[in-house]
């Protein structure tokens, strides 16, 4: 683990269109809170809670949008430096552990690895599943991407998902974190609940 600082990675545009800091965001504007991220609702878009099953605490967010899906993370980051680099490396190491392909390609976003990634079917029938792997380092976080579905193949699908990362606000928060740890999500307040 060097002590190099990474430079961070994002399009010249993240502070115009996305993903936003909450401080970058349009304020009236009807996002559905999830804590550490802010999502716009758009038609056809469903979101789901991933939970982790021993300490139930939310740690990601799933986007089902364009035939795909889009998984979200939001993380604490050094003010300076990023951590997309770093986070590359270690899901390249993670997808060949497990016999999968990884490619390192510039995509609309910045860097970007497309894998294809072994999954275990009924009765041992085995495939593979193409995700896209996108970082965007933000001030003081780092939003990591996982596209899945028609987005992963097919051009139209991944502007529409890329559209909608871009579209996604994070919010860092003032409370002191180490990088690396997940900025904390939560549910979304029930309409009328406010």
């Amino acid at each position: 683990m060097s002590d190099e600082l990474a430079p961070k990675s994002a399009p010249l545009d993240r502070a115009e269109n996305g993903p936003f800091d909450e401080t970058e965001a349009n304020p009236v504007r009807p996002y559905i809170d999830l804590g550490g991220v802010k999502v716009l609702p758009r038609e056809g878009l469903n979101l789901r809670l991933e939970v982790e099953e021993q300490t139930k605490r939310i740690v990601a967010v799933g986007l089902d949008y364009a035939g795909s899906t889009l998984q979200v993370q939001p993380f604490a980051a050094p003010r300076s430096s990023g951590l997309w680099e770093e986070t590359r490396e270690q899901i390249r190491q993670q997808v060949r552990q497990q016999g999968g392909r990884v490619e390192e390609r510039e995509g609309p976003l910045g860097p970007e690895l497309l894998a294809e990634v072994p999954v275990a079917g009924a009765e041992g029938a085995s495939g593979k599943r193409l995700a896209r792997f996108v970082g965007i380092d933000g001030p003081r976080w780092f939003l990591r991407g996982v596209i899945g579905g028609a987005a992963a193949s097919d051009l139209d699908a991944a502007a529409q998902v890329e559209d909608l990362f871009r579209s996604l606000v994070v919010v860092r928060g003032g409370t002191p974190m180490p990088p690396r740890d997940l900025i904390p999500l939560k549910m979304p307040a029930s309409p009328g609940s406010a």
